[in-house]
């Protein structure tokens, strides 16, 4: 029976959010095409990782366990992964679209004479999977030819990770066959951000600011606001350009992508590289004095109002609601 593989990925010991995320856009493959939906992890000990995995909408989780897949290589993941989808004949394989992904999926895909996917935001009847081009200002959609395994990565926040369900899955086990001939490359220490470096990707929370703001004098005000919902403070582009906020906070094409539960815009017209960064938000409010700024098209609430009258009413709202 042809299956749909995910690969989950680690990060600190457990399964990435992204990989969360990839799960749920393997799920919507399941119910468009009826074929079961499968899970794997793959490293030198997997127990913990299976053991996240195995309570998800999965039938089955597969531990693929060699000494030398530890430290991550490309080609250690590339030799193993090539090994296991061959001996599965899968049918569809899906990643989140993480560096490390992007650094030994094609090498894998081109190794089975296929190609791979990347960077897919929705997934639709056929299956066809859609991409985004030119920054968002183009989408293109893409079908496999069939012939072969289809390779899929997912974008981060294009999937909502929740959506996967619960169920209690098989666990399998294979050991893939590797000389340590095979691993060309040898890994350096991991990279490792600053202790101020945020992680926007993971804030449930976010109130981003736009040049509304007209000068970094005025940021204290959206901060406030922020600090009263317990949200990260983000931004659009040229505030970071201009030095008012660092490069982490940055939100869009050329940033972050982000998909909080709420996203609050502040002064943000809505150039197309900026909502290609949040437009996968559960909830996105905007708040701009021009009824016709393009964020109002893909907000769920606006507000068109002055935002040096409306913030501070917002966060008197919020204290008061604590209180």
């Amino acid at each position: 029976m042809s299956e749909i593989w995910v690969v989950l990925e680690e990060r600190d010991g457990r399964v990435s959010r992204a990989s969360w995320e990839a799960l749920a856009a393997g799920q919507k493959l399941s119910e468009l095409t009826g074929q079961p939906l499968q899970a794997a992890v793959i490293g030198a000990s997997t127990e913990a990782l299976a053991a996240e995995a195995k309570s998800k909408a999965v039938t089955k989780v597969a531990r693929i366990e060699h000494p030398l897949l530890a430290p991550y290589t490309p080609d250690g993941y590339t030799v193993a992964l090539h090994q296991f989808l061959e001996q599965e004949k899968a049918e569809c394989v899906v990643f989140p679209h993480t560096y490390q992904v992007r650094d030994f999926a094609p090498a894998l895909a081109a190794r089975m004479g296929q190609v791979l996917i990347s960077d897919v935001v929705s997934i639709g009847e056929g299956p066809t999977f859609t991409r985004q081009l030119l920054q968002g200002r183009l989408v293109g959609a893409y079908r496999h030819p069939g012939g072969g395994t289809c390779f899929v990565s997912v974008q981060a926040g294009a999937f909502r990770a929740g959506e996967t369900g619960t169920s209690t899955a098989e666990v399998t086990s294979f050991a893939p066959t590797i000389d340590a001939s095979q691993i060309r490359t040898k890994p350096g220490e991991p990279f490792r951000g600053s202790a101020q470096t945020v992680d926007l990707a993971s804030a449930p929370l976010i109130v981003s600011v736009g040049r509304g703001i007209k000068e970094a004098d005025n940021l204290p005000l959206v901060q406030e606001l922020a600090d009263a919902l317990g949200a990260e403070l983000a931004a659009s582009r040229p505030i970071c350009d201009s030095g008012w906020l660092p490069m982490e906070r940055q939100v869009g094409s050329s940033g972050q992508t982000v998909a909080p539960k709420l996203y609050l815009a502040v002064g943000i017209s809505g150039a197309i590289q900026h909502l290609v960064g949040m437009k996968g938000s559960q909830c996105i409010v905007a708040v701009n004095k021009d009824p016709e700024a393009p964020i109002f098209e893909v907000a769920d609430y606006g507000i068109i109002g002055d935002l040096f009258e409306v913030v501070p009413a917002l966060t008197e709202a919020v204290k008061q609601a604590k209180t």
